[in-house]
């Protein structure tokens, strides 16, 4: 579980020009906190603190917790608005939570062993599909990140979703859908120079 925490205050000046005023003139960026039996609530917090916090890839897939004017509150991350130009957050939305709510989120995959693995020592090149998975889980189970290990992934092999090692109580959302929604993750194959290599020397040999 993440271990992140967040400074807010709360904010009753709403609309656009109130949002422009406190991210230039207070270099604050406007927020709302909603979910579970509580009003959805206003809120603000430091550009520098939340860029801080965007460095650790936990603040994207884990439960945080925020402190609104010396009130805490577990929250997970719900949507980040950043400005198309500018190093700017625009606006951020959390989630009430609770350990046991079922949250859907995607979380990063670690790939592990990717340059000793058995088909890259036969000549071959790892290709990521997916480096991220969607997945539904207690909010409190939440991992930061799911590890891939492609130790045993051989010349022109596959790895999907099913074969991934998932922490306990955390699913895929896609695996859900049933088997069709199995994905590719990762696979092994040859350089695109070596193939046509061989089929070049194929087509002499067969002449």
């Amino acid at each position: 579980m993440s271990d992140i925490k967040l400074n807010a205050i709360a904010r009753s000046d709403e609309g656009k020009g109130a949002s422009r005023r406190l991210r230039r003139l207070e270099g604050r960026v406007p927020g709302i906190v909603y979910g579970g039996e509580v009003e959805p609530q206003s809120v603000s917090l430091l550009q520098k603190d939340l860029f801080k916090a965007l460095e650790n890839e936990a603040f994207f897939s884990s439960m945080l917790t925020i402190d609104v004017d010396g009130k805490e509150e577990k929250v997970i991350l719900r949507d980040l608005q950043r400005h198309p130009a500018k190093q700017l957050l625009l606006h951020i939305d959390f989630q009430r939570v609770s350990a046991s709510t079922k949250v859907h989120v995607k979380v990063p995959l670690h790939f592990l062993n990717e340059e000793t693995c058995k088909g890259v020592k036969a000549g071959g090149i790892v290709s990521h599909t997916l480096t991220e998975l969607e997945v539904n889980a207690p909010a409190g189970k939440l991992p930061e990140f799911i590890e891939v290990d492609l130790a045993d992934l051989e010349l022109d092999g596959i790895l999907h979703i099913s074969d991934l090692k998932l922490p306990e109580g955390v699913e895929s959302a896609d695996l859900s859908h049933g088997e069709d929604h199995n994905l590719v993750v990762a696979s092994i194959h040859k350089p695109r120079g070596a193939v046509e290599a061989e089929a070049e020397e194929a087509g002499e040999g067969e002449e």
